[in-house]
């Protein structure tokens, strides 16, 4: 039945990039055009924001959206994020945290498909609004599950390094942080020496820094542990404020991975050189930021535990390593949310010559589940 209520959308929109700024119209009672997020409140739970044209490009142009989120987003035209009760308390502890303390560690978690990255790239949305350096994984199991390349490291005896994978990173930080960095004018506090003739001096700027990371991948690993030091010490001195945002973070404490050695061995992840950066950066032995990091199931290289839990998920090693965190759960569609999503699908015509009884169906096939929904709500 589902089937004959459901019509194929016609051919997707170009990349939503570069689709232009629709007219303002009448709003729907699932919209909000509250878009500065650190404005929405629970008054806003439940309702759609666009994100403006210029910031999602800054902010996904290198990922941090869901594959299967971004595809629903170019069809539709516009890249429109529902305003949940997970993100809106993030933001609330974040506005009311004193910052000169040590970072607090928020850890999102829940079942498959529930909205954890979404509430990540939410929150990223207010860092960006309010000047915050972003450090973001947009989703950590690509560096250890499928390897753009690796290289035996030549700083760190034993160490596999991942050169194109760091400098796509780089690349990433600065279009992230394009405005921020030059306003900002951070400098490095000590030399690096790359090579006997290759040296980033004390006093250069962290852009300079990241070019060199970028131009030689071969050096793009330990350009990014050089560059998350200096924003750790920056950020203790009260110079910036950094706000580091993490996906599949747990897959950093598997003890597989898909990365294999000369002898055909499979390497660990704390043998990845890009590894212990990014846990340093999320310890708590700095001030001035805040670490949002979110845990899945589907993270893990070769099961899934059955417990979403952090402890299951993380381990005891990286239970310990976050250890104090606040723990977030994002949590399946409420009845007010499903409906919402339910009538913007209808709005963006993706759900089309619908029958009386049609959303409950819709209803019990998903579970009320944000991934099942789109799912089921795909084109056939």
């Amino acid at each position: 039945m589902l089937i004959r209520q459901l019509k194929q959308f016609p051919r997707a929109l170009s990349h939503f990039s570069t689709v232009a700024e629709p007219a303002q119209v009448k709003l729907e009672h699932f919209r909000t055009n509250e878009s500065t997020v650190s404005s929405q409140g629970s008054q806003h739970i439940g309702r759609f924001y666009r994100i403006p044209l210029e910031e999602r490009k800054q902010l996904f142009t290198h990922g941090g959206l869901p594959k299967s989120f971004e595809k629903q987003a170019k069809t539709f035209g516009e890249v429109c994020v529902m305003v949940r009760e997970p993100a809106v308390e993030i933001i609330d502890y974040i506005k009311s945290s004193d910052l000169s303390r040590p970072v607090n560690r928020f850890v999102l978690h829940g079942d498959d498909g529930c909205g954890k990255s979404l509430t990540l790239a939410h929150v990223l949305h207010y860092g960006l609004q309010n000047e915050f350096v972003l450090v973001h994984v947009p989703w950590v199991p690509n560096w250890f599950k499928r390897p753009k390349e690796t290289a035996n490291s030549s700083t760190h005896e034993g160490f596999i390094d991942l050169p194109f994978d760091s400098a796509a990173w780089l690349i990433h930080f600065k279009t992230q942080n394009a405005n921020l960095l030059p306003k900002l004018n951070l400098k490095t506090t000590k030399d690096y020496v790359w090579s006997k003739r290759e040296t980033t001096p004390a006093g250069s700027t962290l852009l300079e820094l990241i070019e060199h990371g970028i131009n030689r991948v071969k050096f793009a690993s330990d350009a990014i542990t050089a560059l998350l030091s200096e924003l750790k010490q920056h950020s203790t001195d009260g110079k910036c404020k950094v706000m580091v945002g993490i996906d599949g973070y747990n897959a950093f404490f598997h003890d597989k991975t898909r990365i294999l050695t000369e002898n055909k061995a499979k390497v660990t992840p704390d043998k990845v050189t890009l590894t212990k950066p990014f846990l340093d950066i999320t310890n708590y032995d700095w001030t001035n930021g805040v670490c949002i990091l979110a845990v899945d199931r589907i993270a893990l290289t070769e099961e899934r535990m059955e417990s979403s839990l952090p402890r299951y998920q993380l381990g005891k090693e990286g239970f310990e390593h976050c250890d104090p965190f606040i723990p977030i759960k994002v949590e399946n569609y409420s009845e007010e949310e499903f409906e919402n999503c339910i009538a913007y699908y209808l709005d963006r015509r993706w759900i089309q010559n619908v029958t009386e009884g049609f959303d409950n169906e819709l209803k019990h096939l998903s579970a009320k589940n944000p991934y099942n929904l789109m799912s089921v709500c795909a084109p056939l």
